[in-house]
């Protein structure tokens, strides 16, 4: 019975064996037969490259050229770019032979050889396209069309040493092909600019160092504001406009005329911005107009990508915020990074300083009447990218005795200055044992209204309230931190003036 058991085991192990690696031989045969991986696979599912494309002429002599048509040449044409720009950074050709011809790709292929044999990368991307249609053929099988004042972006590396970085303006004419149902670039060739050199009109509010509003002189005396219950999470679940618009009218009877806000870049949609967010912001600066206050858009809070494959994104967000808010009246100004360059050790200086370029150059696009500014962490930092923004802002909270030496700094800077953030915490406790109190707090910001006057200052405080609860996103999970961060307000957890409340302006 023993040796008849093992011999059934034994042959059903064996069956089972053979049946195992048929499947997976079977499986092994499958692999990659799924239409839709069959083609285009240098391309993943997710839209990973969103510039700006717009058709600026649609007229064929011949053949009208239909929608769905448009669309597919359109989308084939961006992810041409794509595999390109990838192909160059990562010298990885499979995509380009998806969406390139073999005359068309071996420029490209000879491009790659050429730049792995001395070790360069190139980051880049393409930022907006203007299309123009040429030709379109009566079979269907052939475009010719324009590209006209291209915008790209260009990183050059080398032994990953930062050779050379390019913002350029480009002509291209391109023909495709139709081939097994998908549009490949046949040629594609660069012809001279016809870049708009015509000047952006920068913004009537600007005049010499001083901020103009209806032709008379404005002076910011404001404040960084969240509601005392959601900070850092003003649009989320808890977003009561009963409680802003209470808020609103305090710092309206304080004597302060501006509040700057801030828009979390993920919690917004990122690229795809919600209308829900939107319609939240809109009533949030209905509600600051309401109170006769203007306000400071910052465009990018938590975010902190810059990379060159990630700016179409950041066109996305900035293009719907500012079309929303343009002919908004309570808008003061752009405001467009806060505290970028607390990323320049980790993110590199020189990308994050070329997308603080892209973006300013965008929102000018879209708006070009209204300054724009860059919330910068500290004095030393303002010196960047003067040439720009509208308005120089800067944060300080170091000692207040090394203000007015450090100030100097900025003295050549012919430009409105805006002391944008600036603060001290009341936090006495178990974490900080000789912090300062209340009565420290209010002599701080009585001293710093003295500066502020002696050297014209615009400002926004930090900040109205004192916060229950300060996420650990903002400043980190140590315990002195966050009680600290948490007593920097005007007002009280219990929703009591504090002392320092009188010297608010």
């Amino acid at each position: 019975m023993i040796y008849r058991s093992l011999l059934i085991l034994s042959f059903i192990a064996v069956n089972g064996l053979i049946l195992f690696g048929i499947s997976q031989t079977l499986s092994f045969l499958n692999t990659g037969a799924d239409r839709s991986g069959m083609l285009h696979i240098g391309i993943k599912n997710k839209q990973a490259y969103t510039p700006s494309v717009k058709w600026k002429d649609t007229t064929n002599p011949g053949r009208p050229i239909e929608k769905q048509t448009m669309y597919e040449i359109q989308k084939d044409y961006i992810n041409s770019w794509y595999v390109r720009n990838v192909a160059y950074k990562e010298y990885d050709s499979l995509g380009v032979f998806d969406f390139y011809t073999e005359n068309a790709r071996d420029n490209i292929l000879k491009t790659l050889v050429f730049n792995q044999s001395q070790n360069i990368k190139i980051s880049s991307t393409t930022l907006s396209h203007n299309l123009f249609l040429d030709f379109y053929s009566a079979d269907g099988q052939l475009v010719i069309f324009e590209d006209r004042n291209l915008k790209s972006y260009k990183q050059i590396t080398q032994q990953q040493e930062l050779k050379a970085e390019v913002f350029d303006t480009e002509n291209y004419k391109i023909a495709m092909l139709l081939e097994d149902g998908f549009w490949r670039i046949r040629h594609m060739v660069r012809q001279k600019s016809s870049q708009d050199t015509s000047t952006i009109n920068t913004s009537p509010y600007i005049k010499k160092d001083k901020i103009y509003i209806n032709d008379k002189s404005f002076k910011i005396k404001g404040i960084n504001y969240y509601p005392k219950d959601s900070p850092w999470d003003m649009f989320g679940d808890n977003f009561n406009t009963k409680i802003i618009q209470k808020d609103f009218e305090i710092i309206k009877n304080a004597g302060l005329n501006t509040v700057r806000i801030f828009v979390p870049y993920e919690d917004f949609g990122k690229e795809n911005v919600k209308s829900e967010m939107l319609s939240k912001l809109l009533q949030v600066m209905d509600l600051a107009e309401d109170k006769q206050l203007k306000v400071v858009v910052t465009l990018f809070d938590f975010y902190g990508n810059y990379a060159v494959e990630d700016w179409t994104f950041t066109h996305k967000h900035v293009e719907q915020i500012t079309n929303q808010l343009k002919n908004h009246s309570a808008l003061l100004m752009w405001d467009l990074k806060n505290e970028p360059d607390l990323d320049f050790e980790s993110r590199n200086k020189t990308t994050v300083m070329a997308w603080l370029k892209e973006i300013g150059k965008q929102v000018k696009a879209v708006d070009s009447l209204h300054p724009i500014t860059i919330g910068w962490s500290s004095i030393n930092a303002a010196k960047n990218l003067e040439d720009i923004v509208d308005v120089v802002s800067f944060h300080y909270y170091e000692d207040i005795k090394d203000f007015n030496e450090k100030y100097k700094l900025l003295e050549d800077m012919h430009k409105p200055k805006v002391l944008q953030e600036f603060g001290m915490s009341s936090y006495h406790g178990l974490w900080a044992p000789f912090g300062n109190s209340e009565d420290d707090q209010a002599q701080y910001h009585k001293s710093f209204q003295q500066l502020i006057n002696s050297n014209q200052l615009n400002f926004m405080s930090w900040t109205l309230y004192d916060f229950d609860e300060v996420p650990t996103k903002v400043v980190g999970r140590l315990p002195w931190r966050k009680n600290k961060q948490k007593h920097f307000g005007f007002i009280d957890q219990e929703g009591k003036k504090k002392p320092s409340f009188q010297y608010i302006k």
